[in-house]
């Protein structure tokens, strides 16, 4: 968590205190480090709406997460004031800090759409652990100027780098813009989340999830390295590109299950 963030904040993906990230632990290994009956406080879950928002399918699950207007870039320095570990409880409301949030913070307030995703990608694939939000810089760019098509925008990606097609074969799920910290745009990422590992928020940044940290850090890197080279090269007449029959190609020799209908084959 400590090198991730630093990364993120280095790559300028997380301004100030922009971006957060979701970590679902194991039990069992956080057992060794806390005391799991020492509850240091109960606290409410962010702009929620009690009756709307239902956590019961990862109760007792235990999560490390960043904290509300907290910088990525002071975590490394100081990891158990700017980050928490927490617990969703049976029968209550909001969350078990177990550690961390020493000043007296709390979690990000994006954490309802954090959980709702961790619910829908548990769904899709078991062993789903991080779900992780920032606002690469040309990843965001190519919002303002490229149609925002789940299909032309994966596309497009998909044409800038050989890697892409491999990396994220799923695509790229689009929300139009919505105000963020809501249960709204929870609930649409989650539903997108159930298709997609990746997630652009419009104007906003982008939501991703996988296995471990280097996987979902590497699905946003590869998507921000793809949306870098579109944005160097858009206003310039295209002599090559790599066609869809190639991306096939590629798709099946690395053996990934690929949006065939994300290709103009």
């Amino acid at each position: 968590m400590c090198k991730t963030t630093a990364n993120m904040y280095r790559l300028g993906w997380d301004e100030r205190n922009g971006g957060n990230i979701s970590y679902l632990l194991d039990e069992k290994e956080v057992a060794e480090y806390l005391n799991l009956s020492n509850v240091i406080r109960t606290i409410p879950l962010m702009g929620v709406n009690a009756a709307d928002f239902d956590a019961t399918p990862l109760q007792g699950k235990i999560f490390i997460v960043t904290g509300t207007g907290k910088y990525f870039k002071n975590v490394e320095g100081d990891p158990e004031t700017n980050l928490g570990v927490i617990r969703i409880p049976k029968y209550k409301k909001g969350v078990e800090l177990l550690w961390g949030f020493t000043d007296g913070g709390r979690p990000t307030s994006e954490l309802p759409s954090h959980l709702m995703c961790h619910m829908a990608r548990l769904k899709a694939d078991p062993d789903n652990r991080v779900v992780m939000h920032s606002h690469p810089t040309h990843t965001l760019a190519m919002n303002y100027v490229h149609e925002l098509n789940e299909k032309k925008f994966t596309h497009t990606l998909w044409e800038m780098c050989t890697e892409c097609i491999a990396v994220f074969p799923d695509g790229i799920g689009i929300l139009p813009w919505m105000l963020c910290g809501t249960n709204e745009i929870g609930k649409a990422t989650a539903k997108k989340m159930e298709e997609f590992r990746l997630v652009v928020w419009a104007m906003h940044g982008i939501y991703g999830a996988g296995k471990s940290m280097d996987e979902t850090f590497g699905l946003i890197e590869t998507v921000e390295k793809a949306a870098q080279i579109y944005m160097l090269t858009a206003h310039l007449p295209r002599i090559n590109t790599i066609k869809d029959e190639e991306m096939q190609q590629l798709a099946e020799l690395f053996k990934v299950n690929y949006r065939k209908d994300f290709l103009n084959l």
